[in-house]
């Protein structure tokens, strides 16, 4: 049987526009990303170009949009662009936007899967992470409702009841695949009432919107425009919970019931499928990761772990050229030092330890011999490290572990190592 790969882009493609609710301008390039990176947006006009990934661990909940990130680094209305993004089912991009607010351009996904689609679907190395259902799930958030049922691809059967007569109550079941969210979702535009505008804009929303980017209804009906469908109403509804759903960080594989979503309700059904997970298909943010090693700058060197389950644990490491080891190992001819790299397996060792038998508040980890070590390849700046480890024996506070560091594949080292539980 086949192995399904990883999707990215080819090449980088950028759009430029106002933004929805922010009503400022913004320059957003798509570029191809790293294996097993996931979708990452970086706004390149702060300071440091910080990174948010998008997952739902970073999403804030707040009304009429999704978001992710606080403060200055935060991004706003995001939907559009990730509901693009999950259509083509990608795993790994990178997203670089100069603005707080990707353009909305025409209200609705078809510019940004358009975009993505010129620039080429290519597949690359890395396991696909799925996000499956094992039991139906029943989520509310106000008026919204949700049931999650088990499926094997993601289906959608949504409703909404507007009291409008353009609107009212409409519905869609659809299974969501590449060639149908193309077809039926991804032109449907975002929408408002007349008589909201003057509320909204007193909020500091909606800065942006037109009749040009909207669908806008008076008393009567659409103002200025002509309905791309008669019930391009829950079309979008439905476009906007593929894009919160891509906040899952995976494929999401389920049958999912919505009556009247809304973006806060979907980031809050997301995030109890995330909690219902199995264990062992767990995947750990940078932020989760330090609540469990004691490790901080310039020691810490894991970003991301993808796997964490009670026997065994996989971990990356980006290796960039701003490492501060590379001043000096070596001036002219970077290369990353054995050492790092085997203190990097460590500590990916260290999770799985805290995970399986240890309390991260109370316990650390002291690793006390390694075995076997063989370094196979090295270690340049632009290269992932990818760590396996396996628990192979654990008695009382003493565990050895078997691990293994590959770069697309190829292992560049591997190592026995033992480790003993510690109090802090």
């Amino acid at each position: 049987m086949s192995v399904e790969r990883r999707r990215t882009i080819a090449g980088s493609v950028t759009l430029a526009g106002v933004g929805l609710h922010l009503g400022r301008d913004c320059r957003l390039t798509f570029r191809p990303g790293a294996p097993e990176r996931g979708i990452v947006f970086r706004r390149t006009d702060l300071a440091g170009t910080p990174e948010v990934p998008a997952t739902v661990a970073h999403a804030v909940q707040v009304e009429r949009r999704t978001q992710i990130g606080e403060g200055e680094r935060a991004l706003h209305t995001v939907e559009h662009v990730l509901a693009a993004v999950a259509g083509h089912e990608l795993d790994d991009l990178l997203i670089e936007m100069d603005a707080a607010e990707p353009p909305i351009l025409d209200g609705s996904a078809q510019p940004f899967f358009d975009a993505l689609a010129g620039a080429g679907i290519a597949e690359q190395g890395g396991r696909v992470q799925y996000l499956r259902v094992r039991e139906p799930l029943v989520v509310t958030d106000g008026d919204s409702r949700y049931e999650a049922h088990p499926a094997d691809a993601l289906a959608l059967d949504v409703t909404i009841d507007f009291p409008h007569p353009a609107i009212g109550r409409q519905a869609l079941a659809l299974a969501v695949t590449e060639a149908s969210f193309a077809r039926e979702l991804a032109a449907a535009r975002t929408f408002g009432f007349v008589h909201e505008v003057d509320a909204l804009r007193r909020m500091g929303l909606i800065q942006g919107a037109s009749t040009k980017n909207a669908v806008v209804l008076d008393a009567a009906g659409p103002v200025e425009t002509t309905l791309r469908w008669p019930d391009e109403f829950v079309r979008h509804k439905a476009m906007d919970c593929v894009g919160d759903l891509a906040l899952a960080g995976a494929r999401v594989r389920a049958r999912i019931v919505a009556h009247k979503p809304s973006h806060r309700g979907t980031v809050a059904l997301v995030r109890a499928l995330v909690n219902q997970a199995p264990k062992e298909t767990r995947m750990l943010g940078i932020e989760e990761i330090m609540k469990v090693l004691p490790h901080r700058y310039p020691f810490l060197l894991v970003d991301r772990i993808l796997e964490s389950g009670p026997k065994h644990v996989i971990g990356i490491k980006n290796v960039t050229i701003n490492e501060p080891f590379f001043q000096g190992h070596f001036p002219g001819h970077p290369i990353m030092p054995g050492v790092l790299i085997i203190e990097a397996m460590a500590q990916v060792g260290g999770v799985l330890l805290m995970g399986a038998v240890a309390d991260p508040q109370t316990k650390v980890v002291y690793f006390t011999s390694l075995d076997n070590v063989k370094w196979r390849k090295p270690v340049k700046p632009g290269d992932q490290l990818r760590f396996e480890l396996e628990l192979l024996q654990m008695r009382a506070r003493i565990a050895r572990m078997r691990g293994l560091a590959k770069v697309e594949g190829d292992v560049v080292c591997e190592a026995d190592m033992s480790a003993m539980v510690m109090d802090r």
